[in-house]
């Protein structure tokens, strides 16, 4: 009899995500660990160039009344959801890329001599603001949305027990640093498989010495469960 192979992720997926895992005979458990709200801001100031590091960031200032005011101005990105969602709502942008680290070496190479606004949540990385600061960019900073961590105990029937009585999973999908962080709260990992959505994930939870790491060709949630359908 083939084993049931149980994955948690944490995040909730969309029902055409989660039928992919389930036409693998993958058995999906979900919760959502962290939640993103939405803050109040005032949208003065804004330099000429705009940088979104989430699609988070995007959906805020879609929120804000005054947001057609900014597609005047160039955009930067990171990620291709966020990017897409930029150029579907009518943003120019002229530079993406997967990763934090690598736009900030962008903007320091090609672009220092123009000015940004930088618009962030608040448990956003030191990574691009520390690298604009150092190559003495000049930019500010917005933050437009907030992220709370929902940690739960992930515990039977939420998964299955192991011989020990706790909830095990074989595999665990992680699709942010803040996840990792909220998961660790009330669990721990031990010999589960984890997939991760990028490095920046994946170096969250080398921190918390964790070996069985696989991480997504691409940084998105497709890849995240196509990797989990090649590997069981």
């Amino acid at each position: 009899m083939t084993k049931q192979i149980n994955i948690l992720s944490t995040k909730k997926l969309l029902s055409k995500q989660k039928q992919d895992l389930l036409d693998a005979n993958i058995n999906l458990f979900e919760e959502d660990f962290i939640e993103t709200k939405i803050k109040n801001f005032e949208l003065s100031k804004v330099n000429d160039n705009l940088i979104f590091t989430s699609q988070n960031a995007v959906q805020s200032i879609l929120q804000h009344p005054k947001w057609q005011e900014l597609k005047t101005k160039n955009v930067f990105s990171v990620g291709m959801k966020t990017k897409d969602l930029l150029t579907n709502n009518g943003f120019d942008v002229v530079a993406y890329t997967g990763y934090a680290s690598d736009l900030a070496e962008i903007i320091s190479l090609v672009y220092s001599s123009d000015s940004f606004t930088f618009f962030s949540g608040n448990l956003r990385r030191d990574v691009l603001p520390s690298t604009l600061k150092e190559n003495g960019i000049t930019f500010n900073e917005i933050e437009v949305y907030e992220t709370n961590l929902t940690s739960t105990k992930a515990t039977p029937p939420f998964g299955h027990p192991s011989k020990g009585g706790e909830s095990r999973f074989d595999g665990i999908l992680f699709f942010s640093p803040s996840a990792v962080e909220s998961y660790y709260k009330w669990n721990t990992i031990k010999d589960e498989m984890c997939f991760c959505i990028g490095e920046t994930t994946a170096e969250a939870l080398e921190n918390k010495k964790v070996k069985n790491i696989i991480i997504a060709e691409k940084p998105s949630v497709e890849n995240v469960i196509s990797q989990v359908i090649e590997y069981y």
